[in-house]
């Protein structure tokens, strides 16, 4: 018995002990990974975007153990801070050889045009552009540089737009699978490819004219970066694809050469004993100084939006969510703050949850009652439940290729039961109460009074978006119901039906917002709702508060065509609950 207690005295001495040093030794592996490396007298900031590039930086404390993640805003903010740093000479960019997401390729084009201006150079090199769906945007990126390389024999193919929908409709009628789902309204097509084998009118017109403003977009601005005309910009990609030595014929580039000549190239330009630095090894301060002048607040959302609190993302994942309880609480601990004086929301998000985004834009509101203007910053997607957190802000500013709008909702179920049946497996269910209780059932379809009772729903739903938005945005509720519909525009589209204020990026929502609070000069950018540290960031993760949703409450709208299918094998009960959501079409 003696043996056996200190037997087990000991694996609890080790359990305590583990449990106490364990986070020790990860927190410190997080500080030295995250130190930053001197910056040398003469340095090239190096910055490759070949990776994962989100829009907001990780608030997850272990995604620097598998590498920072780049993000638009953090490089941007690097950048803004490099402009006055006499020791950082220039920027030298690694492209990536396929697409990136419009709006990114938007806001950092203005970084680069603006670190420019401030007598820095930036240099890139692509081993290629290949055929994929935005490399036009990649390429709009690449001509903001003063110098774009391009590796010899490479490709350079951005001659348009492509995009691909996969339909399961005649899958599902071969199987015996019916997606039993309402639409509001016909723009609304996230669930398109369950219902349909091809493309609506509705659909088609929708997907076409996003597309279609998102290549004027980047030709307008590749034109203007290479001192051409439209006309010819237009005229000469359409005619490729090139090779790199074609391109640089053509004017479309500057240089063919390998990696390394253009780093090179970027070194001597950056004079005597200068050395390239990683950015995100640079030393990152705060872009404005600490002070006593007026604050700006800054809270940032990325991801689907869904209820509750805790880690805004998936530990495992690294995936951005959107918890309504954090920025909520972000912005009344912002409207708490005396010194706080505007609001800037970032908000890169394709949907989510109604009833969370409804708790988001209560905060908006609150925020604005207490003499706090809000000006939202849109990023790749302010779109349905992005949109509708942003609704009734002061003002609206989004990239010219923010996908927005979407004002509208879609919601229903899968019917499993008949294919289920064909392979043995018999689906059978109780109720106890008023009808509609089983009407998220997976056996059957919902019943006709079911169907009316979900209607219902659905109207009470759309109905209260076009209201929010009509009120927000100023506008008739005849005239919204109009714009709305589901459809997607892009931030170009949305400025000329009144959806948005202004067309620009985080530095324009940062003037607007100073406008607005009557701020002159300089103000002090804060975050609010962000861990300040990688230990409160952990603590933050691990906290017994953070609330997980279960798998029926997880957002279809998150590229709807490959989830449906992990959903339907894990989760055969489909609650009608957890697939209404607020998403946009389309997703990249």
């Amino acid at each position: 018995m003696k043996q056996f207690l200190i037997t087990l005295a000991g694996v609890f001495f080790g359990l305590v002990l583990f449990a106490v040093l364990a986070p020790m030794f990860l927190l410190g592996l997080l500080a030295a990974a995250a130190r930053p490396a001197p910056t040398p007298a003469r340095a090239v900031l190096s910055l490759d975007l070949r990776g994962a590039l989100t829009d907001q930086p990780s608030q997850n404390p272990l995604s620097i153990l598998g590498g920072r993640t780049l993000s638009v805003m953090g490089i941007e903010t690097t950048l803004k801070h490099a402009e006055s740093d006499p020791r950082v000479q220039g920027l030298f960019v690694r492209l990536p050889e396929g697409g990136m997401a419009p709006a990114a390729a938007d806001e950092l084009r203005l970084a680069f045009k603006d670190f420019e201006n401030h007598g820095k150079f930036v240099i890139v090199h692509s081993q290629g552009l290949y055929a994929d769906g935005m490399v036009v945007s990649t390429y709009e990126l690449a001509a903001a540089s003063g110098d774009v390389w391009m590796q010899p024999g490479a490709p350079f193919q951005a001659t348009g737009i492509a995009n691909e929908d996969l339909f399961f409709k005649r899958l599902f009628d071969r199987f015996g699978v019916t997606a039993d789902f309402q639409q509001r309204y016909e723009y609304k097509n996230a669930v398109n490819p369950y219902l349909y084998d091809d493309y609506t009118p509705a659909h088609r017109t929708a997907e076409l004219s996003w597309m279609g403003s998102v290549w004027d977009t980047a030709l307008a601005a590749a034109a203007a970066d290479r001192k051409m005309t439209l006309a010819a910009m237009t005229s000469t990609l359409e005619a490729g694809p090139w090779s790199a030595e074609d391109a640089k014929a053509k004017g479309l580039i500057d240089h063919v050469g390998e990696e390394r000549e253009a780093e090179q190239a970027a070194l001597t330009k950056a004079g005597e004993g200068a050395k390239l630095q990683e950015i995100n090894n640079y030393l990152e301060n705060s872009r404005r100084p600490d002070g006593l002048g007026p604050k700006i607040a800054v809270i940032s959302a990325e991801g689907a939006i869904m209820t509750g609190r805790g880690p805004d993302g998936s530990p495992l994942s690294g995936e951005p969510t959107i918890r309504s309880d954090n920025i909520s609480k972000a912005f009344y601990d912002a409207i708490d703050d005396s010194g706080v004086k505007a609001i800037v929301f970032r908000v890169s998000s394709p949907g989510g949850s109604d009833t969370a985004s409804e708790q988001i834009l209560a905060a908006v509101r609150a925020a604005r009652a207490a003499g706090k203007p809000v000006v939202v910053s849109m990023g790749t997607y302010g779109a349905s439940g992005g949109y509708w957190i942003s609704s009734q802000a002061s003002a609206i500013v989004a990239e010219p290729s923010t996908l927005t709008g979407s004002i509208g909702v879609f919601g229903g179920k899968f019917v499993l039961g008949p294919a289920l049946a064909k392979w043995g497996v018999d689906v059978r269910g109780l109720s106890v109460g008023g009808p509609y209780a089983s009407s998220g059932g997976a056996a059957a379809p919902m019943t006709n009074a079911q169907r009316a009772a979900f209607s219902s729903w659905m109207d009470r739903i759309y109905a209260g978006f076009v209201g929010r938005v009509a009120d927000g945005r100023h506008l008739p509720v005849a005239r919204v119901a109009e714009i709305a519909r589901g459809r997607v525009w892009t931030g170009v589209q949305a400025k000329k039906l009144g959806l948005i204020d202004e067309v620009g990026g985080f530095e324009q929502a940062v003037d607007r917002a100073k406008a607005l609070a009557g701020i002159k000069g300089e103000a002090r950018l804060q975050a609010f709702g962000a861990p300040t540290s990688a230990l409160a960031a952990l603590a933050k993760m691990l906290s017994p508060d953070s609330s997980i949703p279960p798998l029926a409450g997880l957002d279809l709208s998150q590229d709807p065509q490959t989830r449906m299918l992990a959903r339907v094998a894990t989760d055969a009960k489909l609650r009608t609950q957890g697939a209404t959501v607020l998403a946009p079409e389309p997703q990249f």
